[in-house]
């Protein structure tokens, strides 16, 4: 079984009680919205990443204002294709505070999302959406000291 490791970080922007999403197509083809961020190239350190990925995905310039957390999750996929190995997948993901400090709202051409927007928070539980937007707004409210929720720990 083919071992893969994925670092990522992300960033809640929220203001005027609305939060700042992308959109993105699931495996299916079908639009789901999902925090901006995303993988951390060889090398870069995760604040770069998390400002480097907004500005991809929304148009928007970021201040990294403070760490929410970080997630850790684990997976496995089957073969796929005459080549492909099933897969151990762990999935680490930084999530930050950021403030929008310039730029302006557009969508990204050619990337893994398809539009950016501003989200009620209200509106976010009837949206289709990743899981990771529930953790990273759960964190956002709680603001667990040791950037996890109790639960977690073991």
């Amino acid at each position: 079984m083919r071992e893969k490791l994925r670092v990522a970080a992300y960033a809640v922007c929220v203001r005027d009680g609305q939060v700042l999403l992308a959109r993105s197509p699931d495996d299916d083809g079908i639009p789901e919205w999902v925090l901006p961020g995303g993988g951390m190239e060889h090398g870069e350190d995760p604040y770069d990443t998390v400002r480097r990925e907004l500005m991809e995905e929304t148009g928007y310039r970021i201040e990294v204002t403070g760490l929410l957390g970080i997630d850790s999750f684990r997976c496995h996929f089957a073969a796929e294709g005459p080549l492909r190995l099933p897969t151990d997948h762990h999935g680490v993901r930084i999530i930050y505070t950021a403030e929008i400090v310039g730029g302006e709202l557009r969508n990204e051409i050619g990337g893994s999302t398809d539009m950016a927007a501003w989200q009620d928070l209200d509106a976010v539980p009837a949206l289709r959406r990743v899981p990771l937007i529930d953790i990273a707004l759960r964190l956002w409210r709680e603001r667990p000291a040791a950037g996890r929720f109790a639960e977690e720990r073991s």
